[in-house]
């Protein structure tokens, strides 16, 4: 059977709760008993006219053919429902009766044809609201587990043929080949039991972790878009981004500091490779403002992974701070967003990445870790170095944006200078509030005094890329 145009308009599904959190929207008033029971008595005339419809597969009519009952999309209505308030047996209902596909086989295949829309739906839903493939698969890995994130993987493959490949971003399509999302199976109305076979469970297990992805799906909220989406052609081109060139030469340089023992090689190709970015990064601004070009910032989320999350997070925040950017942590998707121009999120990236790739060789390289009474100490060691590193790398950067401030405005260029960058932080700030208008600080804990000594050395033997000396 063909399947459904997963682009068809659909109504969004609604958890009962908002998470006002991530959003920022205002809370809505009570609703009066009255606007309730209009809305109950609307629901139940829609619900009745849709079991008197006929159904997609012909005669008997009904919820399921030859049965009376609930629709399937009610019953996983509820099911989600059920999981948001940890209602088991109510849980227990609904799945029991999605599982049996009342009718016998043709019951079954309305089910699974249900749950699949209703997948692909959440995702597209999802995507709409400015996620990508491989964070939803993120997501779900994190809070479910792996068949949790292979069933997101498929949903996004499910999604995805809808649209004509080259109206795919290529961004997407690297994102989708990286989380192996495929249409493997054959027919959709087979797909629920074909997927338990896939995966060795039964059809009762596979439609718990449907409805519990699609609890995670309808929980996201909302955040900014990255690139163009699926069906959307990108007639603009990339500006600001660091030359591929002068990437692929810093990226270089920083391999080399990366393998080598020797604390003063490394530091040589690190600052030179912050010069070239640094010089790129002023060059470009003063360009666009010369111009008259109106850049905007933009965003990046990066995946932050366990162990030590929060102590990794900070070291990303300090420097995209370096790097004129804006960074906050969503703990509980283990990302964090960076808001800045392309070529500062370039440099923010690259050193970062760079800087822990550093970090790990040290704190890996000095081995477990006991206390005098024989205990193992090496998790609060390894979060107090990472937490010493973080801050002691910051101190370092702060520093040197100091420096390089000053001396860029003695320079020649520096009266046009000064106030571009002025107003390239304030659009910054001003897009970051937008994004993130509610935050909270989260302390990160320090009880392992050699680990925070032996984070405050590493940091000061790293190499920088942040903000180097400027030159011309």
């Amino acid at each position: 059977m063909r399947p459904s145009d997963p682009r068809a308009r659909r109504r969004p599904r609604r958890l009962p709760f908002s998470d006002r959190a991530w959003v920022g929207q205002p809370e809505r008033g009570p609703v009066g008993r009255n606007s309730r029971e209009r809305h109950k008595a609307k629901r139940k005339a829609a619900d009745a006219a849709r079991n008197r419809r006929p159904s997609v597969l012909g005669e008997p009519v009904g919820p399921f053919p030859g049965s009376e009952g609930p629709l399937p999309e009610q019953l996983i209505d509820r099911a989600i429902a059920a999981v948001h308030h940890q209602q088991a047996d109510e849980f227990e209902i609904c799945r029991d009766l999605l599982v049996a596909g009342p009718g016998g086989a043709v019951g079954v295949q309305v089910v699974n044809r249900a749950l699949l829309s209703s997948l692909v739906g959440e995702v597209e839903h999802a995507w709409r609201r400015g996620w990508q493939p491989s964070e939803l698969v993120r997501a779900a890995r994190r809070e479910g587990g792996a068949r949790h994130a292979r069933l997101v993987a498929d949903a996004c493959a499910a999604q995805i043929r809808a649209y004509p490949i080259a109206s795919v971003d290529r961004t997407w399509k690297a994102q989708l080949e990286a989380v192996e999302a495929d249409v493997w199976w054959t027919h959709d109305d087979h797909f629920v039991d074909v997927w338990a076979v896939r995966h060795g469970v039964d059809r009762a297990a596979a439609i718990t972790t449907a409805i519990e992805v699609l609890h995670l799906l309808l929980s996201m909220p909302a955040v900014e878009p990255i690139g163009p989406m699926p069906g959307v052609v990108d007639t603009v081109a990339a500006n600001g981004h660091l030359d591929q060139r002068l990437l692929d030469r810093v990226r270089a340089l920083l391999a080399k500091a990366e393998r080598t023992e020797f604390p003063e090689e490394a530091e040589a190709y690190t600052a030179k490779a912050q010069e070239l970015m640094t010089r790129h990064r002023i060059d470009h601004a003063l360009l666009a403002a010369t111009a008259g070009k109106r850049d905007r910032p933009s965003s990046v989320r990066i995946a932050v992974d366990n162990p030590y999350e929060a102590a990794k997070s900070l070291l990303l925040q300090v420097v995209a701070d370096a790097n004129s950017c804006r960074a906050v942590w969503m703990k509980r998707f283990g990302l964090v967003a960076v808001v800045g121009y392309a070529s500062d999120l370039d440099a923010t990236e690259v050193l970062f990445t760079s800087l822990l790739v550093q970090a790990t060789r040290v704190m890996t390289g000095a081995g477990s870790k006991t206390d005098r009474s024989g205990r193992n100490t090496t998790r609060s060691f390894r979060q107090s170095f990472l937490t010493s590193y973080a801050s002691r790398i910051g101190e370092r950067l702060n520093a040197a944006s100091e420096r390089i401030g000053q001396e860029a405005a003695a320079s020649d260029r520096g009266a046009a200078l000064v106030p571009v960058l002025a107003a390239r932080t304030e659009a910054v700030n001003d897009a970051f509030s937008e994004q993130f208008p509610e935050m909270t600080q989260v302390p990160t804990h320090v009880n392992n005094s050699e680990g925070w000594a032996s984070g405050r050395a590493a940091a000061d033997r790293a190499v920088l890329q942040g903000r180097a000396k400027l030159s011309g």
